[in-house]
């Protein structure tokens, strides 16, 4: 990729270590700052091995949506795959509790999209090299940073040598288990949940209707979202799924392992036949669920943005919106408080703004894991009681929707839909 800097230009307002999905929506969110924004990634985007390409896909809330409707960029999302979430069925695994949340409970048109991580990826590195303003460093890495009074210096290792630049503000967004938090000597808490997440596509013999499924087993939580497969009949794109399969480690290589017809069995099993008669599974992947968080997701100059500063479980699909927040919140902060980037007075303002939402989005994912894993009698009974409670009682139900939708969050301009700057 060409570099875009000018070679005697050192100084930049923002470096954004990170060019995954909560970087580059950073970086969308800065077009038309008239910030000086450079973006340092370690991978080639038109890599094989960029992960923003990888097969996965992404549950973003009806806030998010609002966040890449306030960029601009939504339409284009929209139009390469996302399929809409209308209803969601939540069940446990040999009890009788069950609960239905839809979007004529929330009032709105879904109560989230499923769009393909690869599409999504796409949308915006489009949109950062149609931005001028928008400077990278890719491939290229920041191995160094000191924190002084007027800026931070940077050092950043490319394939033609290092260099180094500085800046107001280095924003951390090179994903959980960050290696720079490390860097700059910020603490963060590792717990693994002996858990890992097999994911893939599977087919099914009855439309999904857009209704996502997460139901509760004592192994973890298996979760089905509707997805969009383009080039078949309207009738057998609406025939499958992206499952997210949580399983105890002890367990991972066996269902690896398994061929097509032994998988597709074993979830069956595992999942009854609510949604149909599953088939023809794409090629597995799995990855380890550790927890990671820190206790300030600033500190000096820097700010620690998406699973840099929390990596919650993926159940109830929370991860990568609670990290759309904190850009909304950043890039707001960036372009209308009136505080210098990587001032102290906005990194108070950051903490402040996002401490409550963090908290509760670990909170809630980590208790779910806790409660709806638990073999415990007394606990299977209350949780089987309590969804029950959340399917009868209202206020308690419309309490859960606002949570998994983000509504719950300190509103920003861009969760608002409102674009920065209007």
């Amino acid at each position: 990729m060409a570099d875009r800097r000018e070679p005697d230009a050192a100084h930049y307002d923002i470096v954004i270590a990170g060019g995954g999905l909560c970087g580059a929506s950073l970086a969308c969110a800065l077009v038309g700052s008239k910030k000086r924004v450079l973006v340092v990634e370690p991978v080639e985007i038109e890599s094989d091995l960029q992960p923003t390409w990888d097969e996965r896909t992404v549950a973003l809330t009806y806030c998010s949506r609002n966040v890449f409707s306030a960029l601009g960029v939504w339409e284009r999302i929209e139009r390469n795959g996302a399929q809409p979430i209308l209803d969601i069925h939540v069940s446990s695994r040999g009890g009788f509790g069950q609960t239905h949340l839809s979007c004529n409970d929330a009032g709105t048109e879904a109560l989230g999209y499923v769009v393909p991580v690869r599409e999504l990826g796409a949308v915006l590195w489009e949109t950062i090299r149609q931005s001028p303003e928008i400077e990278l460093e890719c491939p290229g890495s920041v191995v160094d940073a000191d924190m002084e009074e007027e800026c931070c210096r940077i050092g950043i290792d490319r394939p033609g040598g290092r260099i180094a630049v500085t800046a107001g503000l280095l924003v951390v967004a090179d994903g959980g288990r960050s290696d720079l938090a490390g860097t700059l000597g910020i603490p963060v808490r590792e717990e693994p949940y002996d858990q890992s997440a097999v994911l893939c596509i599977v087919g099914a013999d009855r439309p999904h209707c857009g209704r996502a499924y997460e139901r509760f087993t004592p192994n973890g939580p298996l979760a089905l979202l509707p997805h969009r497969i383009d080039g078949g009949s309207p009738a057998a794109e609406a025939c499958h799924f992206a499952l997210v399969w949580t399983t105890r480690d002890s367990d991972l290589e066996e269902r690896m392992s398994l061929d097509d017809a032994g998988f597709v069995d074993a979830l069956q099993s595992a999942f009854g036949g609510r949604a149909g008669n599953f088939s023809g599974p794409s090629e597995r992947k799995s990855y380890p669920l550790t927890r990671f968080r820190v206790d300030s997701p600033a500190s000096g100059r820097a700010v620690l943005l998406g699973n840099a500063a929390h990596t919650v479980h993926p159940v109830a699909g929370q991860g990568f919106n609670l990290g759309l927040r904190d850009v909304a919140c950043l890039a707001e902060l960036i372009c209308e408080s009136g505080f210098a980037p990587g001032s102290e007075e906005m990194a108070r303002e950051y903490i402040r703004l996002r401490r409550r939402d963090a908290w509760m989005v670990e909170s809630f994912t980590h208790s779910l894991i806790r409660v709806f894993s638990s073999p415990v009698g007394p606990v299977s009974a209350a949780r089987n009681a309590g969804l029950v409670a959340i399917e009868h009682f209202p206020p308690a139900k419309r309490l859960l929707l606002r949570q998994t939708m983000g509504l719950e969050a300190t509103p920003f301009k861009l969760t608002s839909g409102i674009p920065i700057g209007s």
